[in-house]
């Protein structure tokens, strides 16, 4: 009897990376690292925290005696966050990034990030998810209109259609009405591809400077 298998599957899983501020003039060497090692670059934004907002982001640690120092630090100029992505992002950015202390990095893994761009035990020069769950919560908070898996079902899935494709949809078929092309489905197609507002900024797309 033949027993049918089922076909292999790749799962690439996302994390959030973020150049924190003192270290965000060295962003573009940083980015190369980031390539070379294997990941995707699915999104990134530059933006500048609030101290409120970076207490929101590091909500765990509320309570902590270091917490008003890090939203100090965090909130104290422009910092880039990306969208990584690859086979094990989560594990593989934080074996990349070494220990969170600096200077404990600079003893025991002089070739981590954190080793080679970090200060001390507070100024490590980068963030990554701790795991999955953490990495879902970041990437909504910096990327508020990205999906992150798993793709949302029921009501949510609803929301999500209402409020992000379905204007962009209404407006195009708007206009394919209106220009009435020999080939309807292909312009259409073509017009969703240009006119996408969630369209992921792959590898190496501008910076672009914006409120958050």
């Amino acid at each position: 009897m033949e027993i049918s298998m089922p076909p292999p599957q790749i799962y690439v899983e996302k994390t959030l990376a973020i150049i924190k501020p003192d270290i965000v003039d060295r962003e573009e060497e940083i980015r190369d690292i980031i390539l070379r090692s294997g990941f995707t670059i699915v999104q990134r934004r530059k933006l500048h925290l609030s101290p409120e907002q970076c207490s929101n982001f590091y909500v765990e640690q509320y309570g902590k005696m270091f917490f008003p120092n890090l939203t100090a630090y965090m909130s104290s100029g422009p910092l880039v966050a990306m969208i990584l992505a690859r086979h094990k992002a989560i594990s593989y950015w934080l074996e990349l990034l070494g220990p969170n202390n600096s200077l404990v990095a600079k003893e025991t893994y002089p070739d981590s990030l954190r080793a080679i761009y970090g200060t001390d035990d507070l100024r490590n020069a980068l963030h990554g998810s701790s795991d999955f769950a953490a990495a879902e919560r970041e990437i909504r908070f910096m990327f508020p209109e990205v999906i992150v898996e798993p793709i949302p079902v029921g009501q949510a899935a609803k929301d999500y259609l209402n409020l992000y494709v379905m204007p962009t949809l209404l407006e195009g078929l708007t206009k394919l009405c209106k220009q009435k092309p020999a080939d309807p489905l292909i312009w259409l197609a073509d017009w969703l591809l240009k006119n996408n507002p969630n369209k992921p900024k792959l590898c190496h797309p501008l910076i672009v400077e914006e409120p958050y």
